[in-house]
């Protein structure tokens, strides 16, 4: 579920931002030492089937819906590291597009990335 913009207030927003940020980081720099090139257009395809899966929403309360997040199936075929970055990347363009916000991007690549993705894969 995207946590829309206006929602939350702004100094959560730029905390849970670096907490994104930082998260990416260590994502990035340990996400480059575990995928095999060969890997790579797969992690391509699981962030375009978990694009298009999110598409399908279902309304959960005012101005929220809710969808498959793909957190744990893109960490379990690609590491929880590249999944993150995935998952990411899923919801940068999504909320290019206003499902979620910019302002709100940070606590959703938090909450549907980093901790969907990991605890799914534990």
């Amino acid at each position: 579920m995207h946590i829309p913009d206006g929602f939350i207030d702004p100094s959560t927003s730029v905390a849970a931002g670096a907490v994104a940020a930082a998260g990416l980081g260590v994502a990035v720099r340990k996400g480059g030492d575990v995928l095999e090139e060969r890997a790579v257009p797969l992690a391509g395809l699981v962030a375009a089937f978990v694009f298009a899966a999110q598409m399908a929403n279902f309304p959960v309360a005012a101005g929220t819906s809710g969808h498959l997040i793909g957190a744990t199936l893109a960490a379990v075929l690609v590491g929880p590291w590249v999944g993150s970055l995935c998952i990411a990347i899923v919801l940068v363009v999504q909320a290019l597009f206003a499902d979620g916000g910019l302002t709100a991007l940070g606590l959703n690549i938090t909450n549907m990335a980093m901790v969907s993705g990991w605890s799914g894969y534990a």
